[in-house]
């Protein structure tokens, strides 16, 4: 037999990869609102392991941790997704149930949820404290802004305790009667804590926290995708965490209408700017002045951000 194929039928001795930052806080509860809380309990891959995957031939990749910075700002910079993927991190959390209907929405997870048909459903559950109901936003149906005053947040957790004691009650009433597990909880609120093991790849876990941590996203579910985000993700791969700040939450998408208004202003041309808004029926006049118009505001706020003006309001 040749050595070549000695070789060949040995097994590679790998070690498994491991990152000090994240392994320090295997197991740490990261705790979130009352009761919930988010816990690492494994990981596989790093930055290294998606710079040896977009340079499978290379074996180890490069030994500079410059040139690993700049391919994995690339990749994540123009969307290749499967590097990404080599990584995967599983994640147990508690979670209020009416922010867990949202959080399970992501499709891209393995799942394994706590059972209230086999076992008695967590004895707790979500309470808002006086001070952080919030109101309607009037300009966003499904969003907040603002707070009620004290006292009449005052009243208001104290109607939700006692709702939340009384089916809380009723549920174990049930259970002492002898009332299945899984009909017994049917009345249980939404606020009521539930748990789960969520397993999931960088790429996709990514995908959620662009959207969950975004300002638009609900508070509740943005608290712990911060969470994971801040606490998490920028130990276990920080060089894909700088990227994806850079080239994903902090940035700006212009669309081509956007892009030609701000050439203008870029340009000096107030006049060509608001005549191109208008173009696009951004400057449609109601009754009470200018009518509300989705993208107008979108493009507003981006002009302030970039310290333009807003050649339409001067």
């Amino acid at each position: 037999m040749s050595n070549k194929t000695e070789k060949t039928q040995e097994a590679e001795k790998l070690l498994r990869p491991c990152v000090k930052a994240l392994d320090e806080i295997l197991g740490k509860t990261f705790e979130v609102f009352d009761d919930g809380f988010i816990r690492v309990v494994d990981y596989m891959g790093s930055d290294e392991a998606i710079v040896q995957a977009a340079r499978v031939s290379y074996g180890k990749g490069t030994k500079k941790v410059s040139e690993d910075r700049g391919l994995i700002r690339y990749l994540l910079r123009h969307r290749h997704t499967t590097p990404f993927e080599m990584c995967e991190i599983k994640l147990h959390v508690r979670v209020p149930m009416d922010c867990w209907r949202q959080w399970i929405r992501h499709r891209t997870a393995n799942v394994n949820e706590y059972s209230t048909r086999y076992s008695i459903a967590i004895d707790a559950a979500q309470r808002t404290p006086p001070t952080r109901w919030r109101k309607q936003a009037p300009g966003n149906k499904q969003g907040s802004k603002g707070f009620l005053d004290e006292n009449t947040g005052r009243m208001l957790s104290e109607k939700e305790r006692e709702i939340q004691d009384l089916s809380r009650q009723v549920y174990q009433d049930r259970l002492d009667v002898g009332v299945s597990r899984e009909q017994a909880r049917k009345d249980l609120p939404l606020a009521t804590y539930t748990e789960a093991y969520w397993k999931i790849d960088l790429h996709n876990l990514l995908r959620f926290l662009s959207l969950r941590m975004d300002d638009r996203a609900q508070v509740e579910i943005r608290e712990y995708a911060r969470i994971i985000g801040y606490e998490i993700v920028s130990r276990w791969c920080p060089i894909v965490w700088e990227a994806f700040l850079d080239y994903e939450m902090e940035r700006m998408n212009l669309s081509r209408l956007e892009i030609e208004v701000i050439g203008a202003l870029g340009h000096g041309d107030k006049e060509r700017a608001t005549e191109l808004a208008k173009q696009n029926g951004w400057l449609e006049h109601g009754e009470k002045g200018l009518k509300r118009n989705r993208e107008r505001k979108e493009l507003e706020e981006k002009l302030e951000r970039l310290n333009l003006p807003i050649p339409w309001k001067e």
